[in-house]
């Protein structure tokens, strides 16, 4: 075998990949690619799905509530999880707690970490206590070698930090190169599936956010876990964008402190107190899968020396953003043609929902005409709903849920879409036009009235 730099297909350079050599398979009925006939395998045995036999299986709690609730319930043992997030988030932290409380609980775990020495990860577990230390360490890169201690030690649940540094001799690739990745894998998935050990992956992200690695290792994996937030804040969520196991809507959320994570239970709590209630302020009540959460969305609208005004966002879709000044300009005739607008979700924290429009609306035009948007008491005013084309503000799910945990923090009334039955402490407008005069009313008597 020689070296190839360009494929003799497509003619491009560097795209060739060198892979493991199939193992070879029965042969199977009907007709291979070049139209030769293949000769008929042993038939399988297929049965009704009735008739399948299945138990329960038992989930593996991690002791971290956020992390559990992420996974679904616990780790469902045989899966396959991958972690991803940018260097320095804390996803060593976050794995580093995880066995610490499965070692504690006598579920024998395993830490294979393929870039750091035994000794940096002992460092690194002193600060999380003295359960993490009881956790079985392997500093190795090589997949055999892991593999072989994998099948040897028989842990319950192994964390393999990172899947891209681990390579295989029977490739000549270098360590991250996709053959590798994918050949590791594919090894780790059917030692884990085999042997039933639930096997984590850690995995880098690259600069513009993406998981790094082959695409087909997201399909392959069973659940798939983004840990996101910014370095230089305290504040880290945790989202599932896969899950085989649970539902992919729940999200968690962490502190990261001196001794680790930190489980925020009421993340709601944290947001609302840091409102200010100031020109551009608006407190959005969204939702994050089952969990309402209240989140500070500020705006920024001053004239533009260019040509093209800026438009910068930060934790929302910038498309998005477009799509709400085009409303506000047609239907709210409040022209930003010739203005920079920035727009910033605080504390770090990404909204994708749709429920998001109508804050953004409100922040942007508080900004615009330079006064604060806040309640009947002058706290700051809480509201949610999505936007349509046509100006008016249609329904989002859980609106009960939303504005109940408004109340709870004496954001009432909550300024949102109308819908199928009346709740106290909502302001319904039907469209954002009246979304806006409610808002800059001023009239307490009015919003209660709405709100009656």
């Amino acid at each position: 075998m020689a070296w190839t730099g360009q494929c003799p297909d497509c003619r491009e350079w560097n795209t060739l990949v060198e892979q493991a050599a199939p193992r070879p398979t029965p042969k199977a009925s009907g007709k291979a690619g070049n139209g030769r006939a293949l000769s008929p395998g042993a038939p399988g045995g297929a049965v009704r799905l009735r008739e399948v036999q299945t138990s329960r299986v038992e989930r593996l709690s991690t002791g971290i509530g956020e992390l559990d609730r992420v996974l679904g319930g616990g780790i469902v043992p045989g899966s396959l999880i991958l972690l991803g997030g940018s260097p320095g988030i804390g996803k060593s932290t976050l794995t580093g707690m995880a066995t610490a409380n499965l070692q504690s609980a006598g579920i024998e775990t395993l830490y294979v970490s393929a870039e750091e020495s035994a000794a940096q990860v002992r460092m690194r577990a002193e600060r999380l206590g003295p359960a993490a230390l009881e956790v079985r360490a392997l500093a190795e890169s090589s997949l055999e070698t892991v593999l072989g201690t994998i099948e040897s030690e028989k842990p319950a649940v192994c964390v393999i930090d990172s899947i891209q540094t681990m390579h295989s001799s029977e490739l000549s690739g270098a360590p991250g190169s996709v053959g590798q990745v994918r050949e590791a894998a594919n090894a780790l998935a059917e030692q884990a599936k085999r042997l039933g050990v639930a096997v984590i992956l850690v995995g880098h992200v690259t600069k513009e956010g993406s998981l790094a690695g082959p695409r087909v290792l997201e399909h392959l994996v069973d659940c798939v876990l983004h840990f996101e937030g910014e370095r230089e804040r305290t504040w880290r969520t945790l989202r599932a964008v896969k899950n085989r196991f649970g539902a992919t809507s729940e999200v968690g959320v962490f502190e990261m402190r001196s001794g680790g994570l930190t489980e925020v239970l009421d993340p709601s709590a944290r947001f609302v107190e840091e409102a200010t209630g100031a020109q551009g302020s608006v407190v959005l009540a969204s939702m994050e899968g089952t969990r309402p959460v209240l989140v500070e969305v500020q705006a920024l609208v001053s004239p533009s020396e260019l040509e093209i005004p800026r438009r910068v966002v930060n934790g929302i879709d910038r498309n998005r953003l477009s799509m709400i000044l085009a409303v506000l300009a047609r239907h709210a005739r409040l022209g930003l043609g010739t203005a920079d607008v920035f727009v910033n979700v605080v504390g770090g924290v990404r909204v994708d929902e749709p429920g998001a429009d109508l804050a953004v609306a409100l922040a942007v035009a508080s900004a615009q005409r330079g006064e604060p948007v806040t309640g009947p008491d002058g706290r700051p005013l809480a509201c949610f709903g999505e936007l349509g084309l046509t100006g008016d503000l249609r329904y989002v799910a859980h609106a009960d849920r939303r504005v109940a945990e408004a109340a709870k923090f004496g954001l009432a009334p909550v300024i949102g879409p109308p819908g199928g039955e009346r709740l106290a402490g909502l302001a319904p407008c039907s469209s954002v036009r009246q979304a806006l005069k409610v808002a800059f009313s001023g009239n307490q008597a009015g919003r209660e009235e709405a709100a009656a």
